[in-house]
């Protein structure tokens, strides 16, 4: 006698087998079942039907599936920024060396194979461009007018878009900290409390290491940083010293004492300023008050690169701190084009679906307190002119021209100073 459920088993093995045969139809593929039934109009279900509140579900629900886009390639380039193809081959055969494990810390290299940085600005790219389309899409929620959101506004309550876990998941894992949220926004806890997975996924992301965290460990190893080797910051700090001098002499050298004055006070501004990066101390204070993000190293480091980015090593990652600033940059545009739809919509004091003072909560994210790569946008403040740039040496020269296989603090030990003995050194980034 044949066994029923091995016969449903085989009969399932085989429908499936056919499918994978003939291929799966578009709709079957996309699920566009689930999708495109998941409008639910609470207009319709308790009194007439209001037309705009479809827009507003698939305005917000296309958000939620970007949303998931954008943590699917954040995640994929932190994993590339945590990851080196050597560890990982000294791990599995058991053999890490000293140096290897120097650069491990539970678990994350801090070592950065850069034959990954191409794939890397390209996913971070492909975040921008979202972005921007998230952007754009508020101004399709504007052809709704305040009366027409009035008329389903009330069913949503006690919903908000503060209740969005992606968008919580997708700060955190930039690097959002928990103390530079506004007070409102910190207390997740009343908000997801009923949700126990969302509370876990929300703890997870708080305690992984942040993009923002994974950025600063790769500058900090910038090739060039080292004392015993090119020692650029020195150099920088000398250049601007004599920067400085120079602009100084030509303050006093002036004969109107008015001019005189607004040239010397200006001056000792600019000298107060780099200061705060040539004093490790002021600058971990000002890291303290939440006024910078980046560690001291890693301020170094996004200073060498930016200073010298024509050279062919520092293209890409010069190209990746712009596209950080880049992402940034437009995720305050989306707060911005929030907050001024919310007032159009609903004006200045009345409250938030969801209980936040509204239209000012929302006001209150515009602040720099929510800019992840703020030290970034800051970099101007620390250019000098070129020809005051510290010249490069032979051998950074050299070093900048070329590909290593990792971006690390000891390169100088263990690659030749003859880079054309070895042709995988010899890779050229551009």
């Amino acid at each position: 006698m044949a066994c029923p459920v091995s016969s449903g088993i085989a009969e399932d093995h085989d429908q499936d087998k056919d499918k994978l045969m003939h291929g799966l139809l578009y709709g079957e593929y996309l699920h566009l079942d689930k999708i495109l039934s998941a409008q639910r109009l609470l207009s319709a279900e308790y009194s007439d039907e209001v037309h705009d509140e479809h827009l507003f579900i698939i305005t917000h629900q296309a958000y939620e599936l970007w949303f998931k886009q954008i943590i699917f390639e954040l995640d994929s380039v932190r994993a590339l920024f945590s990851s080196n193809a050597h560890d990982a081959h000294d791990a599995h055969n058991g053999t890490m060396n000293n140096s290897s494990a120097n650069n491990q810390e539970n678990g994350v290299s801090h070592v950065l194979n850069e034959t990954k940085t191409l794939e890397i600005l390209k996913r971070l790219n492909r975040i921008v461009l979202i972005l921007k389309l998230l952007v754009d899409q508020v101004t399709i929620l504007e052809t709704m007018t305040p009366l027409d959101f009035m008329a389903f506004r009330d069913y949503l309550c006690p919903a908000s878009g503060f209740q969005s876990l992606q968008f919580r998941l997708l700060e955190n894992k930039l690097g959002v900290k928990q103390e530079h949220r506004v007070k409102y926004n910190q207390s997740y806890m009343r908000v997801f409390g009923r949700d126990p997975a969302a509370i876990e996924a929300i703890k997870r992301s708080e305690e992984e290491h942040s993009l923002s965290t994974l950025v600063q460990r790769w500058l900090t190893r910038t090739p060039g940083l080292e004392t015993d080797d090119f020692d650029f910051w020195g150099k920088y700090k000398r250049s601007v010293e004599k920067m400085l001098s120079e602009q100084e002499q030509t303050a006093n050298a002036q004969t109107k004492q008015q001019i005189k004055e607004h040239l010397l006070a200006n001056v000792r501004s600019r000298q107060a300023v780099f200061d705060t990066i040539f004093n490790e101390s002021l600058h971990n204070a000002l890291v303290s008050r939440g006024e910078r993000r980046f560690s001291h190293g890693a301020l170094q480091g996004a200073i060498m690169i930016t200073l010298y980015r024509d050279e062919p090593r520092f293209s890409q990652p010069h190209q990746i701190l712009m596209a950080l600033m880049d992402i940034d940059s437009l995720i305050t545009k989306w707060r911005y084009n929030h907050v001024i739809m919310v007032q159009r919509m609903i004006g200045s004091q009345q409250l938030g679906t969801g209980g936040s003072s509204g239209y000012q909560y929302l006001k209150s994210t515009l602040s720099d307190r929510y800019k992840v790569f703020l030290d970034l946008f800051n970099l101007s403040t620390f250019l000098i002119p070129r020809h005051m740039i510290p010249p490069l040496t032979k051998q950074m020269k050299t070093k900048l021209s070329i590909a290593s296989n990792g971006w690390s603090s000891d390169e100088k030990q263990n690659k030749p100073e003859d880079s054309s003995s070895n042709s995988e050194n010899s890779l050229c980034m551009t």
